[in-house]
């Protein structure tokens, strides 16, 4: 069966990083061996090799300014991004290649160059969780999500560090040729088919910095030992000798949260594993600590805005006799 070319253009520069490049190119690579048709091409200012983030020398396919259309244009990231004015080159390039591609996605802090090209004015974006903040107060115009995996409006594609380059590439993917040839390829690659989009980029008990306060930490640790245990707010407050108001005072300024909303987060966290691995919804509602299912689904309704049958069916890997973990 003859394959329909899709040309994937891929902007890199001095001191991108590797990951950001590999990443999404080893799963286009790999959509190909299961009937995508996915022809990936290098392009960076004046057609110059660039240098990786871990001193590797990369060559080029062509000069951005020479390109031809693609279907889909990749700008990676690169540390320097963030700290320092994107080059105009850079930006100029990205601005000239986007309006004849399809559709255009940045991996990571990639996401600086789309906004000095003008293309996220107006636009939801994200990036790394480091630079969020960064982001927005650079590019006001655009209206940057913290904390999602990755975040699509319209053509536009923007995504969270490193790892979140192979979420975005399996979306893609999926949009292209559907579910079946996407789980094909991260059952090949060993990872989880793509994570949803605005899934938090890090699980709640890596959210932050630790708390300096003792009585947090105390707090946190008995949480994250044993999520299913009584971690109401006044048997919290009992474990750590305070008042249930004192330690919702304490949660929310160091941690900006509430003790119930942090309990929650971590319930969460475990359920997504539990169905990850095969168990159904209701095994991994007991199993997380939350007190049934309907409390379950409210929770996933809040943090991803789809229950945990669908999540299970959508975002597992899962093959033909039911759900199952990546092939190794």
């Amino acid at each position: 069966m003859e394959r329909r070319e899709h040309r994937v253009g891929i902007l890199v520069f001095d001191g991108m990083k590797m990951l950001d490049l590999s990443g999404p190119a080893e799963v286009f690579s790999e959509a190909n061996r299961f009937g995508a048709g996915y022809r990936l091409s290098l392009v960076s200012v004046g057609g110059k090799s660039v240098r990786s983030s871990i001193g590797v020398q990369v060559p080029v396919d062509a000069d951005a300014s020479d390109a031809p259309a693609f279907d889909t244009l990749l700008v990676v990231g690169g540390d320097a991004l963030p700290t320092f004015p994107v080059d105009p080159g850079l930006g100029a390039a990205a601005a000239d290649l986007a309006p004849r591609a399809g559709r255009v996605a940045s991996i990571c802090t990639g996401a600086f160059v789309l906004g000095a090209a003008g293309l996220l004015d107006g636009r939801r974006a994200t990036t790394h969780w480091q630079h969020t903040a960064l982001l927005a107060r650079r590019h006001p115009e655009a209206r940057v999500e913290p904390d999602a995996i990755f975040v699509r409006d319209g053509t536009t594609y923007t995504s969270a560090g490193v790892t979140a380059g192979i979420d975005l590439a399996l979306a893609l993917v999926e949009d292209d040729h559907g579910p079946d040839l996407t789980r094909d390829v991260a059952r090949s690659l060993v990872v989880y088919m793509q994570r949803a989009g605005g899934q938090s980029q890090f699980s709640a008990s890596l959210q932050g910095p630790a708390p300096q306060t003792p009585v947090l930490r105390l707090v946190q640790d008995a949480v994250q030992a044993d999520p299913t245990a009584d971690h109401s707010l006044k048997a919290l407050a009992a474990r750590v000798r305070v008042s249930p108001r004192h330690l919702t005072r304490m949660f929310r300024a160091e941690l900006d949260t509430t003790p119930m909303k942090y309990v929650e987060l971590i319930r969460f966290d475990l359920a997504k594993a539990l169905l990850d691995a095969g168990r159904n919804a209701t095994e991994a509602a007991a199993l997380s600590g939350f007190p049934s299912y309907e409390s379950l689904r409210r929770a996933f309704a809040r943090h991803l805005g789809l229950s945990p049958t669908r999540y299970r069916q959508r975002f597992s890997t899962t093959g033909a006799d039911g759900p199952r973990g990546p092939r190794t």
